[in-house]
């Protein structure tokens, strides 16, 4: 039978969230129905809201979700209803060239679920978000994206992986590829940035300079371990990070912010056979403009990092290990717990830097 849940929606561009009574239908094939337990508030969502993901309106928010498998659709195999998971946004489809060259990170036919939730009150199909919709009681997913992880941890904090801190820590140990012993930059410490950093340090960087232009946040990011700190509204980010590694530049700097003027100091802020990595998210009407001549004597590699170029059943449950062990502070970025009425008041906080992550408590 259909069931009847609260969930938080998004009706219009740029206005408020609403709760709203949402119908969830029985799991069809390759499907599951998860009952949501935690969902942290990403930039994502916010995006959603402000029309800047796409107009589809409306949209069920929330992506960075943990729960328990409720119901399976038929089909669907390595999954038991009770099995705790942690929710991504990339069903892959294993048989695409991607996926046959055996890189499913790249996956090239992801897939969500294929029935809709809906609104109760009009029978509107809802959008989900990254085709997850989490900030409600229960949601229907794609039986591909529920990745199973060990039930000890936290779920506010194991949510988080799903979205955000596998964006940060993969950019820095998937995309960057960081080696023991190089030097890291990290422009832009918000979430996925400060898992950048804890990223960088989990793979060994010795040095690991923090870039932003908040002192909170840079207090912060030396908490996820970073051994140095830039505020750059005082100093200019590449002649101090060049400072800081002998003239040389970075061997690898993460732009987590995402717009032309931080990737043009990541470019420039990069050693000799640097890598840059992009993992902040440009909007459709940004261009880029740089000087060619320096990337030929320069060398190395610009990358962009999409979903940390994650595979979660690979990358899930590994994080979630090493947390557990206490090398890997996944604690640390849950700021508050708040319920599904506060939604649109975290949206406000992130807004003025109050926080990490706020993280919805069902």
């Amino acid at each position: 039978m259909p069931q009847e849940v609260r969930g938080v929606v998004s009706r219009e561009k740029g206005k408020p969230v609403t709760v709203e009574t949402i119908v969830i239908p029985d799991p069809g094939p390759g499907e599951a129905v998860v009952k949501v337990q935690a969902c942290g508030v990403c930039h994502t969502d916010l995006h959603y809201r402000e029309g800047n993901i796409e107009d589809a309106y409306p949209f069920l928010l929330g992506h960075e979700a943990a729960g328990v498998v409720e119901s399976l659709g038929e089909g669907v195999t390595g999954l038991e209803v009770g099995d705790y998971v942690i929710l991504n946004w990339r069903a892959v489809c294993g048989v695409c060239r991607a996926c046959r060259k055996g890189k499913h990170h790249l996956c090239f036919d992801t897939h969500n679920a294929a029935q809709a939730m809906t609104l109760k009150d009009t029978g509107e199909e809802l959008k989900p978000a990254l085709g997850i919709g989490a900030f409600a009681e229960k949601t229907l997913v794609h039986s591909g994206q529920c990745t199973k992880v060990n039930p000890d941890i936290d779920p506010a904090q194991a949510g988080l992986i799903g979205c955000g801190i596998m964006a940060g820590a993969g950019a820095a140990i998937n995309t960057g590829e960081v080696k023991r012993g190089e030097t890291v930059a990290v422009i832009g410490c918000g979430g996925v940035g400060d898992a950048a950093i804890a990223g960088a340090a989990l793979a060994g960087a010795t040095t690991i300079i923090a870039v932003d232009t908040e002192d909170r946040k840079l207090e912060w990011a030396k908490g996820f371990g970073a051994t140095h700190t830039i505020n750059a509204k005082n100093t200019d980010p590449v002649q101090g990070i060049r400072d800081l590694t002998d003239g040389f530049g970075a061997d690898v700097v993460v732009d987590a912010v995402g717009i032309p003027a931080t990737w043009k100091q990541a470019f420039e802020a990069r050693d000799l056979a640097g890598r840059l990595v992009l993992v902040g998210v440009p909007s459709p009407d940004m261009k880029l403009e740089a000087d060619f001549q320096p990337f030929f004597s320069h060398g190395g590699s610009l990358r962009a990092s999409w979903y940390g170029d994650c595979l979660p059943s690979r990358d899930f449950p590994m994080l979630v290990d090493l947390a557990l062990q206490g090398r890997f502070p996944l604690d640390k970025f849950v700021t508050e717990r708040i319920s599904l009425d506060d939604v649109e008041q975290s949206f406000e906080k992130m807004h003025h830097g109050d926080v990490l992550r706020s993280v919805v408590i069902l």
